[in-house]
């Protein structure tokens, strides 16, 4: 795969499976990760790697926390319980804001420095032959699944990155019409 067939064909896909990503594959994922633009070299993000049964079941446990928390109800419960066991790896992406720098940058830079960090790894993962789905919702600000990331008051958890073997592999890439959404001058 070229590197323009890679950023042209990369989609979401929500029903991943084994084979898993090894650890040489995850280390892969998080050193690309760690090559975006990053303001300075303040790395204004942290990643949570959850692979394996415990893992799962420890954010299962996590999401249905958020589920009650959030008031979501059975049906809230039902997704929690899908997303933990969506992929055989999720990584969390958390925004860790350094606004004690000498040399601070804004916030929502930063933000968008740990969100290129997410698509990295996306990417990193698509090169290396697994499929992946970035996942948010109201899951992602809950007090539960923030706890269990270890999140400061200013960390904002943006991305659960599933992560796997397609189990229906998609047809093809989705050949967008890009009149809909360039402006050339």
């Amino acid at each position: 795969m070229t590197p323009i067939e890679l950023l042209t064909t990369r989609r979401s896909v929500k029903k991943l499976g084994l084979p898993a990503p090894s650890a040489a594959h995850i280390e892969n994922m998080l050193q690309a990760a760690t090559q975006v633009p990053d303001h300075g070299q303040l790395t204004p993000w942290r990643f949570v790697v959850m692979a394996g049964e415990a893992a799962q079941a420890r954010l299962e446990r996590a999401l249905l926390q958020a589920a009650q928390t959030l008031g979501l109800g059975e049906e809230g419960e039902a997704k929690a319980r899908q997303i933990s066991h969506m992929a055989p790896l999720m990584i969390g992406v958390v925004a860790a804001p350094r606004l004690e720098s000498s040399r601070p940058k804004p916030e929502w830079e930063q933000h968008l420095s740990a969100a290129c960090a997410a698509y990295a790894i996306q990417l990193a993962a698509k090169a290396q032959g697994f499929d992946n789905a970035w996942i948010t919702g109201p899951w992602v600000g809950s007090s539960p699944l923030r706890q269990a990331f270890g999140c400061a008051a200013t960390d904002k958890i943006i991305a659960l990155l599933a992560i796997g073997t397609a189990a229906d592999p998609l047809a093809g890439p989705k050949n967008t019409d890009l009149s809909r959404f360039v402006q050339h001058w």
